[in-house]
């Protein structure tokens, strides 16, 4: 009982000089740390007001970032179709989920740096240089984008969302509203990766079928055809080369 009272004797003074110290040290570190004003004033003009819109409306653009690179690019079928990868092989943890969306995500900056060139050089660097004005900046820029999603897009799905927006079909391509061709890029995307997956399944299928019907044959029903097929399928697609064979396909489905 002593000593537990000499412990905690010795922790309140300890307590005591560290609160001490941190008394005598905070005023010496806030004289130190530099003085801070954040105040909002009138504007002494509609300049002011306009950029103040623009900070605004880039600030918006890149909270929207992610879901332009996920819905107006090409990243939505390479992630789908490398999960897919994963999946047939049945190594649900290798490779990592950050490897494979880094991997999608800088698949998707090869595939996407002509329509990011041509971004950049139509709408970009004119509205840097000031010849263009918003408005004009936004249509350059969106024309490349547009021209990538409606070539990787069915007929049968833009005529779906023209349908149910009850807009007449446009005489150009460049009549087409964006907020029709996003969504049926998308559902397009999503039936191609969905296409590539079912092939990718295919081989891997009919190797776990041959593997449960040896196992099977040979009076070994308690044994999961998994176990054995799993270290076969992966030596088969080493074998193959197929993270060469994948990519090679992905990048010729969706390139520009």
């Amino acid at each position: 009982m002593s000593l537990r009272r000499s412990h905690i004797r010795h922790l309140g003074v300890a307590f005591a000089a560290i609160s001490a110290s941190a008394l005598i040290l905070v005023p010496s570190v806030a004289s130190a740390l530099p003085g801070i004003d954040i105040s909002i004033g009138g504007t002494e003009g509609p300049g002011q007001v306009s950029s103040a819109l623009k900070i605004l409306a880039m600030i918006t653009i890149l909270s929207l970032a992610p879901a332009i690179v996920m819905l107006m690019t090409a990243f939505t079928r390479i992630v789908i179709v490398l999960s897919f990868v994963r999946q047939s092989l049945g190594v649900q943890g290798m490779p990592p989920n950050q490897v494979m969306v880094g991997l999608a995500l800088f698949l998707t900056f090869f595939v996407m740096a002509p329509v990011a060139r041509e971004v950049n050089k139509n709408g970009l660097e004119p509205y840097l240089a000031g010849t263009i004005g918003e408005k004009e900046a936004l249509t350059a820029a969106l024309k490349p984008m547009r021209a990538f999603m409606l070539d990787k897009t069915r007929i049968k799905d833009l005529e779906l969302f023209l349908n149910m927006t009850n807009t007449e079909p446009p005489a150009t391509r460049d009549g087409v509203p964006i907020y029709v061709v996003v969504p049926a890029f998308v559902i397009s995307e999503l039936t191609a990766a969905f296409h590539m997956g079912f092939l990718i399944f295919i081989p891997f299928v009919l190797l776990d079928f041959v593997m449960a019907s040896a196992l099977m044959s040979m009076g070994m029903v308690m044994l999961p055809p998994a176990m054995i097929s799993l270290p076969l399928k992966v030596m088969l697609f080493v074998l193959v080369d197929g993270w060469h064979l994948v990519i090679q396909s992905l990048v010729r489905s969706v390139a520009v």
